[in-house]
């Protein structure tokens, strides 16, 4: 998990500072930055019109949290969707109490009791359901009976979760592998839309080249079995979708997608995941999280090479502890 440490909070450094301090809405909404973000946020803005949505990486979520509490909340709400507990995140929403901020926080990551009790006394509204994503979380909580809401969460729930059942699902979520079409995704589903000309234009350009990533890093894969066959794979794009594709093909259990850095996503087939990546400073899902690899020179020079790394043992041998 990412620690809520010190750090500026001067709009160079997170320009979202100086839109929240100047804000002229009174309800913000802090969610992730994929489809099931954007599919949330479609919701929050069929519920209540026009509002101040900042779109977050989970290593920046911790620091805009804590920014956001120094600043005076005059009573307004903030909303915080499909972002997990990150620790110390008890200390941000006391302050954002303190400061009279108005706190709904609806999540699908998994939270230990602890942390359920740290936050619920400070906030409005604290939802935690593992079973569905934070999307449908927000559509049961703001517009159970409406329609169109009901349809987004069903289309993003598909593929957050990994249904693999709605053909709109697979085309939405890797259109927003490109954040640039955060906005338009998010403004069609608003409307009910979930496909028109530039969705389908970006979707088979996306398509070309991801194709050619995932066979890259099939090609590329190192198989260790042993409980479960994992698949320790180099990552030259598209995270999930080349999981998907390794998964496929390879008839994988596990498939542990590494960055040349040491950042890695994983996905499986056991719910173990959350508790496979908190041995590696990471977390998420039962089946879907990430980590880091506290890579060496001389690993990622072995990796980018070979494809090899000295840690990949270690990570089987706990992944078969579970």
């Amino acid at each position: 998990m990412v620690g809520i440490g010190f750090m500026k909070s001067n709009e160079e450094e997170m320009p979202e500072i100086g839109l929240v301090r100047d804000r002229s809405s009174h309800i913000i909404h802090l969610t992730h930055n994929d489809l099931d973000a954007v599919g949330a946020d479609a919701i929050h803005r069929i519920k209540f019109g026009e509002l101040l949505s900042i779109f977050s990486s989970v290593g920046k979520f911790p620091h805009l949290l804590s920014a956001i509490a120094d600043l005076p909340g005059n009573g307004d709400l903030i909303s915080i969707s499909d972002l997990g507990f990150p620790r110390g995140a008890e200390k941000a929403v006391k302050k954002l109490k303190n400061n009279n901020w108005n706190v709904e926080w609806r999540d699908h990551h998994r939270w230990t009791d602890e942390e359920v009790a740290t936050v619920e006394k400070n906030v409005a509204l604290l939802h935690i359901d593992t079973s569905r994503c934070g999307c449908g979380i927000c559509a049961t909580d703001l517009l159970p009976d409406d329609p169109v809401a009901q349809e987004i969460a069903r289309v993003v729930c598909d593929y957050d979760l990994w249904k693999n059942e709605d053909p709109r699902a697979a085309v939405l979520g890797l259109v927003l592998q490109r954040r640039k079409n955060l906005i338009h995704v998010r403004d069609c589903l608003k409307n009910g839309v979930f496909t028109d000309p530039k969705i389908e234009r970006e979707y088979n350009d996306i398509r070309t080249e991801m194709d050619q990533m995932m066979e890259k890093s099939r090609r590329k894969a190192v198989i260790m079995n042993g409980k479960y066959t994992i698949a320790f794979v180099p990552l030259f794009g598209y995270p999930s979708e080349t999981a998907a594709y390794i998964r496929k093909t390879l008839g994988t259990d596990i498939e542990v997608i590494v960055s040349r850095g040491g950042r890695f996503s994983l996905r499986s087939v056991p719910p173990i995941s959350h508790l496979v990546t908190r041995e590696y400073r990471g977390g998420g899902h039962p089946h879907a999280a990430g980590g880091n690899f506290d890579f060496t020179w001389k690993d990622r020079i072995l990796f980018i090479l070979f494809g090899k790394n000295s840690h990949f043992k270690k990570f089987a041998e706990v992944a078969d502890s579970f």
